[in-house]
């Protein structure tokens, strides 16, 4: 992947940020829009399919029905709380141990079809952040790795696995990890954000995604 791919996969993403209430409370939401040359039923299915998610994403364990749950190796678990195919899941998400009820986030996934057989994604992730780790990273803590999922699904669904273990140990990953940091400072600024705080917020994003000591083989 070149420098242009990467640019290119950036900008196909639309991003923004709003506010939602969950059943933990007053969740800030970021919300990524992205098109697919694929039919709906096709992307419904990369989406929700066990043997297809571990191709693109991660393998995914659990009783994986309505009022079931899941698990994502290594990564969230939750319930699965509405799904209609193939236009919309709906999922508690949880990260870590010792969670409490504010720690439940909840995820949507939307899919419409286009009129030239396309498929319009829509991935909206809600959760309750302390002010303090939002005032450290802002929305690209979160953000950035919704970004390499869709990356991810677009090899997918261009005939191409994509292993995202791999991945993050190469330089374009580092670059694509960059700009997609600083595609969500841009989406937190156009909330009307602290220029400052919102530089702090990216430059300490992309330190974590992509570490300026990192030295990939």
């Amino acid at each position: 992947m070149n420098e242009n791919d990467i640019v290119d996969r950036i900008n196909a993403v639309h991003r923004e940020l709003g506010r939602k209430r969950i059943p933990a409370g007053e969740g800030a939401t970021v919300l990524l829009r992205r098109r697919y040359d694929a039919a709906v039923e096709d992307v419904w299915d990369a989406c929700t399919d066990p043997q297809r998610l571990r191709r693109w994403f991660l393998p995914v364990t659990g009783d994986l029905r309505l009022g079931g749950t899941y698990q994502l190796e290594g990564n969230a678990r939750g319930e699965i709380l509405h799904c209609e195919p193939p236009r919309l899941l709906r999922v508690t998400w949880v990260y870590g141990e010792n969670t409490t009820a504010k720690d439940v986030g909840e995820v949507q996934v939307r899919l419409t079809p286009g009129e030239g057989g396309e498929t319009i994604l829509e991935v909206e992730h809600a959760a309750v952040v302390d002010p303090e780790f939002w005032d450290r990273y802002g929305p690209g803590a979160t953000g950035v790795g919704w970004d390499g999922g869709l990356l991810g699904l677009h090899e997918h669904l261009r005939g191409h696995d994509f292993d995202e273990s791999t991945w993050q140990h190469t330089p374009e990953a580092k670059r694509f990890n960059t700009l997609s940091s600083e595609a969500w400072g841009a989406a937190h600024a156009a909330t009307g954000a602290d220029p400052e705080r919102v530089a702090a917020a990216t430059r300490a994003t992309t330190e974590f995604y992509a570490p300026a000591d990192d030295d990939p083989q």
